[in-house]
């Protein structure tokens, strides 16, 4: 009784991981991507600060870097 258990246990667990490992692929293709703006960048960055989600040291540095950026 044991063996089969342990035979039908191992079976399944065959079974279950050759899906993990299969040879055909999902290919993705992105056709369009998103864009958030500058000033919505600060907008979500302010209200991080507001609700306490960074310090205002934190707020600073990376308002500093959106800043700099060119776009």
């Amino acid at each position: 009784m044991k063996k089969i258990c342990f035979s039908l246990a191992l079976c399944l667990g065959v079974l279950t991981l050759s899906g993990c490992f299969s040879s055909s692929r999902s290919d993705v293709t992105v056709h369009e991507s998103t864009s958030i703006s500058k000033g919505q960048e600060l907008t979500d960055l302010q209200k991080a600060l507001k609700e306490g989600a960074v310090t205002e040291r934190e707020y600073e540095t990376v308002r500093a870097i959106l800043l700099k950026r060119p776009y």
